[in-house]
């Protein structure tokens, strides 16, 4: 890959970087004042959110280091900064994507368990999970230390695997709502449906943020997926593809910094929260 070109996809991924690490710092902020939120919920929202920010803080600019040495042609920071990148990436994006597929089965198990949702899903389980992901994707990312066939595979499973759980779990839940949603205008007894109708409306939405941002994160996924099989069963590797695997790459990344603007269009409360986190910090007067 040129120098030049090399350097232009390192000044996206430097912007990139600033706008992933400021956006989900206000997003991480603004998730802790928010007391609407049951905390296992919060806590799945706020993984998310340090994930991507720690893709702006660490792994962007690790990438980036690795961009600028081919620019320079420093070969031996070249080998460790792009493994240092890869090993990173694969470790916080493993753990979006699980998380992804674990707030998909937290909004099914709201819906399925009723009253008994509060006693089952609680916040040292939803810690223990989080961690678990934390050590099995750095674990699986430290792999490619000895070999990275190693660190493929398990990405090849974890990436397809979290979207079929979410998009079953998904498909669960909107299945289920129709039905309930058929009952309810059947029931005669309209003091015990409207309550149900308020309280299942809210549910809709956190539903529908939640598939917002996991579509998004297919949309940004899919290519880099795509391409990670061409390039691993292909016989060819021409600078189109080196270039196409760039341009991939950049998607991939850009998901965290997406990630803050859908919840700001989505999540009615962190938008506000974040507002007036913002109009705080130009408007209040320095002591």
């Amino acid at each position: 890959m040129g120098g030049l070109r090399s350097a232009s996809f390192a000044a996206v991924h430097i912007f990139l970087s600033i706008t992933a690490f400021l956006g989900n710092s206000l997003t991480l902020f603004s998730l802790h004042k928010i007391s609407s939120l049951r905390p296992p919920s919060k806590l799945l929202y706020r993984c998310l959110a340090t994930t991507d920010l720690l893709v702006g803080l660490v792994a962007q600019p690790l990438y980036v280091t690795y961009l600028m040495s081919v620019v320079h042609e420093h070969w031996s920071l070249c080998h460790y900064a792009r493994k240092a990148a890869y090993i990173t990436s694969v470790t916080l994006c493993g753990v979006s994507l699980l998380t992804m597929a674990v707030i998909s089965v937290d909004r099914l198990l709201a819906l399925l368990l009723g009253l008994r949702y509060k006693k089952i899903v609680t916040l040292k389980r939803i810690y223990i999970i989080i961690a678990s992901f934390w050590v099995l994707c750095l674990v699986a990312s430290l792999c490619t230390i000895f070999d990275q066939r190693i660190t493929d595979l398990n990405v090849s499973i974890v990436l397809p695997l979290s979207l079929l759980i979410s998009l079953a779990s998904c498909t669960k839940i909107f299945r289920t709502l129709g039905h309930h949603q058929a009952q309810v205008q059947d029931n005669i007894q309209q003091q015990l449906s409207q309550p149900n109708a308020l309280n299942m409306a809210r549910y809709r939405k956190a539903v529908h943020s939640a598939l917002w941002v996991q579509s998004v994160l297919v949309v940004c996924y899919t290519p880099y997926y795509i391409l990670a099989i061409v390039v691993t069963y292909g016989t060819t590797y021409s600078s189109q593809l080196v270039i196409t695997g760039e341009m991939a790459t950049i998607l991939v990344y850009f998901n965290s910094t997406l990630n803050l603007f859908l919840y700001c269009w989505k999540i009615s409360e962190v938008r506000r929260r974040m507002k007036q986190t913002i109009r705080q910090a130009l408007c209040c007067p320095c002591s």
